[in-house]
Formats: structure tokens, C-alpha cells, sequence
């Protein structure tokens, strides 16, 4: 990742820490109502002190910005799921940026009657780990396609919940 890339996230922001619960039961709610989550997902909210690390067998760990400043769709889209699966990681461990990136050149290509393939994705971006999250970098060869990506993303790691990962 470039120095540019590196300065988008506070390393608070992109620690390996995993902080505990902080935010309300009513925003979470909120959340499960506006995206119409079925009942049958199990989409949990924790109590106060738990952490992200702590999702229990047969759940995986989804945070609030993967919806509200990620665009992240559930059911999740068979693009999401390929750039998953080709790189080998689980939702939980890709940052915000990463998603926003993903779900950007997705619309694009949609937007465009083009399909979305890991080998048009990886035209643009390559694959970044720093401090325990997945992201992508934009290359510096390829065209930018994403002129004003968000610089950081405030308070993210303690708004999160566990859901059923079918």
C-alpha cells in the first residue's frame, strides 16, 4: 500500500485490537429492521464487554459500517462472495475501506452492463493486509476509479454483532 493508502485509516482505527460492545440496543434494531433481516439469521446483539473475537460457533462477525458506509448488501452478492473466496479471508477481517472499494467497482461494472470478475477487480486493486485487516490498494499503474475514497472511519470496532453466516 502506497504511503497515501496508509494515512486513509488512524492506526487506532486499523489496530488488532478488538474493543468490546459500544453502541445502543435500539440502534442495532434499527439496523436489523432497515436492512430486513430475517429472524431466521439469528442476528445477535451482544452484551456490554464482549468483543468481536467472541462470536460463537456457527456466527460470524458483521460491524455496522460494513452496512452503513460499506453499501454491503445481505444476501450478499456473488461478486462480494468470489473476492472473498479467491483471497481467503471472512467479512469480519476486511475493513471499511477494503468494502467500500469492492462494492464501488461492482457498481461501476453493473452500472456499465459489465460483470464483475477478480481479474477486472485486480486491474485496479491489489490485496493489502495491515494491522490484522484486509483491504485493497489501489495500483499505481491502473487508472483511479474511486476519485474521493473516505479517509477513515470513526468508532467502528465496537459497533458490531453476530449473525448466522448462510
Amino acid at each position: 500500500m502506497s504511503t497515501v493508502e496508509l494515512h486513509e485509516d488512524s492506526s487506532e482505527e486499523m489496530s488488532t485490537g478488538v474493543p468490546p460492545l459500544k453502541w445502543s440496543k435500539e440502534t442495532f434494531d434499527g439496523l436489523v429492521q432497515n436492512i430486513k433481516l430475517p429472524e431466521s439469521w439469528g442476528a445477535t446483539y451482544l452484551e456490554e464487554g464482549q468483543t468481536a473475537a467472541h462470536a460463537p460457533a456457527g456466527y460470524i462477525t458483521l460491524f455496522w459500517d460494513h452496512f452503513s458506509e460499506g453499501n454491503f448488501p445481505l444476501p450478499a452478492t456473488r461478486f462480494f462472495l468470489d473476492v472473498l473466496a479467491y483471497y481467503k479471508f471472512q467479512i469480519s477481517q476486511l475493513h471499511h475501506i477494503g468494502m467500500v472499494r469492492i462494492r464501488h467497482f461492482e457498481f461501476l461494472c453493473r452500472s456499465m452492463y459489465i460483470e464483475p470478475t477478480i481479474n477486472r477487480f485486480q486491474v485496479f486493486y491489489q490485496l493489502h493486509f495491515s494491522q490484522g485487516f484486509y483491504s485493497f490498494a489501489q495500483r499505481s499503474s491502473a487508472k483511479k476509479i474511486l476519485l474521493h475514497p473516505p479517509k477513515s472511519f470513526q468508532e467502528w470496532k465496537p459497533k458490531f454483532f453476530f449473525i448466522k453466516p448462510a
